[in-house]
């Protein structure tokens, strides 16, 4: 377990964890990507419970005894980091990538385009843009990015 700043407090996630996870992914996806349809996170969700979460390596974020965001990593792919939305804009976000650096020398992971918002919290935080992909269950337009220690 480890502390970050007083009020928040971040483990590795157990199983009992996941619907818990999954329903912060749901909300904030439906909300930071309403250029995708609704249906597609709707058609997603047992995925994410069955298969996504459980074969990433997971961190949970806590305040006040409550999960509030979570990161999954696979390897140096950082594949998802979620805030719940009550909780964003609350440097949440920022204390879970502390952590992350704090776990790993380098990281790379794809973001939409037209999500800017998060496009300018990864550059906040230290990523570059390295590439352009198009993802396959979509069909949007993406950014690789990458963050390199000492970047």
């Amino acid at each position: 377990m480890i502390n970050i700043r007083t009020d928040f407090t971040i483990r590795e996630s157990t199983h009992k964890d996941i619907k818990i996870m999954v329903d912060i992914w749901y909300k904030a996806s439906v909300i930071s990507h309403d250029f995708i349809p609704l249906a597609y996170w709707q058609e997603n969700i047992e995925a994410m419970e069955t298969i996504y979460l459980p074969s990433s390596e997971n961190y949970v974020i806590i305040k006040s005894g409550e999960i509030i965001g979570f990161v999954a990593l696979i390897n140096q792919y950082l594949a998802s980091i979620f805030i719940s939305p009550e909780n964003q804009r609350m440097g949440v976000g920022k204390e879970l990538m502390k952590f992350v650096k704090s776990i790993r020398n380098n990281l790379e992971l794809k973001v939409y385009c037209k999500n800017e918002p998060t496009v300018q919290f990864y550059k906040s935080q230290g990523f570059s843009i390295i590439d352009n992909s198009i993802d396959d269950s979509t069909g949007e337009k993406e950014y690789v990015m990458q963050w390199i220690i000492n970047n």
